[in-house]
């Protein structure tokens, strides 16, 4: 190895820059800015305002924050429609006017003064919702409308009935309590937010009301045409806001026990600004009630602080200004180039130097020399199929092989001329395997494990495994279960190739030749799966071995093949078996001889080794070159090999016109015939096995079972 490829390989396989790109892909990240200028804000101010933290300062400025989250809140379930709502300030202003106005000036108890407030929000929220959702009015002109009309409404009523409301002698020890009163150290306007906090996110999250109110926001033509009822939901959200602006209203009454013309002044503006500061976006469907909680404290402690260190309205109205502009540009800019920033960074080759081996050409005399063997196959399901990754046969003499359309396929036996559907997977299914039930296993790429039982019932057995938490990658979730086999006792061992791109994406992880691929078992009894194995580069193919202790797995990119015991004396030992192979190698079964099925999906190419020991080329490459134009692995040429427990190569297949099977996937052995399948291919091939066993099975090497 050269000083070039010495520092070529400590710069990209010892830096990690792929963490880059998985925490821009996390739902966290769009928190994260907020949080920490949450921080900043508390700290900042916390330090340069004397007794800041004081728990007299604290008490009346969580009674305001309280207040002020509600009707964030509010606005926030709007945003999330699709909407806005400027009409907040003016609202919450009438709602307080309405309770203060029925308690002091009409002198009723409480429950009315709490009920004029609501259906005041209610009245104007309901205006809002029906112009806006039902009339299709532009939400921004609507509610400044009115919040226009109702703020003149309550400036004429506080200059009517302002001195009659400040003269009442009327008093309740209820009103004053919600006021001013405490429940284990918090204020009532505080535990009411904390109650709508929770209340907002669980309908947001886990309701159906909350999914089509983010369905609303993020696209009104595919939500509508979904069946969700587009207008009744933005008239929800509408009405939502006005209800919270009015319990905001009546809290904020119950406090100051007045209304003045400054009641309710800017807090629009206010609102808006902690909805958008907080990560909220203005264009919607993307947001949450925690982004808005946040933003509502960040301009609360911004916004009091000023104020406290002597700075005036000016001021504060020029920093929300700031702040909105900065949270707009940041949420737009953002928004629009986040795919674009990703495709820049998430790509991140490692260097790897792949070993000598031998040729595979016709002639070379190796044991890896191609022939023209299976492109003498007998076709199934031609121009009917797309895609059998995987094919496998039954105690019955009955095909099965999975499609790109989600579908597993079953041709019927002796000439696999009628075929059915026998299931729908909603996934592309990949490997497949027979249990001793009969059921059907197959691992679903982007899904994870399933069973489909003889009746047809596809049920989920695993979507994830426990995840590493010594690393940022979110490796709980199955990327690209590949392949599965069945161990004697039932357990499942199966293959994740990779765990940072989905099943689609198989040639980009070539490109980076991460490893990331693992083995995984699901145990039936538990329920549970584990991962055992880990730090490959795709784990693919998986084969339990004659002996039912070990089985066979393939490291495509690796081009190897290794041995893992998972019972008998050497249990949890793992050995490379076969290493430096001229082709990529994929599914594995067994042979009726008591020897191996290996099947290569493609052959290496001197180009693309000699790309993997240049990985700023290859990330150079991703970037700035179109993904048609990019350098992949060779998979238009592939093949068949057989061989030994011992690793020894015994028999190498191909086809080299490139008609028949140019890329090969899977085969299986099935009495006295060879099935070939290929994820690019149109059909499944049948070869002839010259001297092979013609009565040997899968179902009855793995169970027993005769035939």
């Amino acid at each position: 190895m050269s000083i070039k490829e010495q520092a070529s390989r400590l710069r990209y396989n010892f830096i990690p820059d792929h963490l880059i790109g998985e925490i821009l892909t996390k739902r966290w990240t769009d928190s994260a800015i907020p949080f920490i200028a949450l921080v900043v804000t508390v700290v900042g101010f916390g330090t340069a305002i004397p007794g800041f933290f004081k728990p007299e300062s604290l008490s009346d400025s969580t009674r305001q924050l309280g207040e002020f989250i509600i009707v964030v809140i509010g606005l926030t379930i709007v945003m999330l429609g699709g909407g806005i709502d400027l009409s907040v300030g003016s609202i919450f202003a009438l709602s307080c006017f309405a309770a203060v106005g029925s308690f002091f000036a009409l002198e009723q108890p409480v429950w009315v003064a709490f009920a004029a407030a609501m259906i005041t929000g209610l009245v104007f929220g309901a205006i809002n919702g029906f112009l806006v959702g039902y009339m299709r009015m532009r939400a921004f002109l609507t509610t400044l409308v009115t919040f226009i009309i109702g703020r003149a409404i309550f400036d004429i009523l506080v200059i009517d009935y302002g001195t009659q409301i400040q003269s009442s002698m009327m008093s309740s020890d209820l009103w004053d309590f919600i006021g001013d009163g405490t429940i284990g150290g918090f204020s009532v306007a505080v535990l009411t937010a904390i109650v709508i906090v929770i209340l907002s996110h669980v309908m947001l999250t886990r309701s159906r009301v909350g999914w089509h109110i983010q369905a609303v926001g993020g696209s009104r033509r595919s939500a509508f045409n979904s069946g969700i009822e587009v207008k009744r939901t933005v008239c929800m959200t509408y009405i939502i806001s006005g209800l919270c602006s009015g319990l905001a209203g009546f809290l904020i009454g119950c406090r100051l026990s007045g209304a003045g013309p400054g009641t309710g002044a800017g807090l629009e503006i206010m609102a808006l600004t902690a909805s958008v500061v907080g990560g909220n976006s203005l264009g919607g469907g993307r947001g949450s009630i925690v982004k808005g909680v946040m933003g509502a404290i960040i301009v609360l402690v911004m916004t009091n602080g000023l104020i406290r260190l002597g700075y005036g309205t000016g001021m504060n109205q020029m920093v929300l200004g700031i702040l909105l502009a900065v949270a707009v540009v940041l949420d737009i800019r953002w928004l629009k180039n986040r795919d674009k920033v990703l495709n820049e960074v998430y790509v991140a080759p490692i260097y790897h130097r792949m070993g000598d081996t031998l040729s595979a050409e016709p002639g070379s005399g190796t044991a890896y020399e191609l022939n023209n063997k299976i492109a003498q196959t007998e076709y199934i399901g031609l121009g009917e199929l797309e895609g059998p990754e995987d094919v496998i046969l039954d105690e019955n003499d009955h095909l099965y092989c999975g499609t790109r359309h989600g579908e597993i396929v079953r041709f019927f036996a002796p000439d696999y001329r009628r075929s059915e559907i026998f299931a729908h997977t909603g996934g592309f299914p990949l490997g497949l395997a027979f249990d001793r039930d009969g059921n059907l296993l197959s691992c679903v790429g982007a899904m994870g494990l399933y069973l489909i039982s003889k009746d047809r019932n596809v049920v989920k057995l695993s979507a994830e495994t426990q995840r590493s938490w010594t690393s940022i990658v979110d490796d709980a979730r199955l990327r690209d279960p590949n392949d599965c086999d069945v161990a004697p006792d039932g357990r499942i061992f199966f293959t994740d190739s990779t765990t940072r791109y989905d099943a689609h994406e198989w040639a980009i992880d070539s490109i980076e030749s991460r490893p990331t691929g693992r083995l995984l078992c699901y145990d039936p009894k538990t329920g549970k799966t584990t991962t055992l194995l880990d730090r490959y580069r795709y784990a693919n193919g998986v084969c339990i071995a004659h002996d039912g202790q070990s089985l066979f797995m393939a490291e495509s990119w690796a081009c190897r093949v290794h041995r893992y015991w998972f019972d008998g004396p050497k249990a949890g030992q793992v050995e490379c078996v076969i290493r430096d192979m001229p082709g990529y190698p994929d599914n594995i079964n067994r042979a009726s001889d008591g020897t191996y099925w290996m099947a290569w999906l493609g052959m290496r190419t001197p180009s693309f080794d000699l790309a993997l020991r240049h990985p700023g080329m290859r990330k150079r490459m991703t970037r700035r070159l179109p993904a048609d134009d990019w350098l992949f692995p060779n998979i238009n040429t592939g093949g068949v090999v057989k061989f030994d427990e011992s690793g020894k190569i015994i028999e190498t297949m191909g086809d080299l016109s490139g008609v028949s099977h140019p890329m090969v996937t899977s085969m299986r052995e099935h009495k006295g015939w060879l099935y070939v399948g290929g994820i690019l291919n149109n059909r499944v091939g049948r070869y002839r096995i010259p001297g092979a066993d013609p009565n040997w099975t899968g179902p009855g090497s793995y169970w027993g079972r005769k035939p």
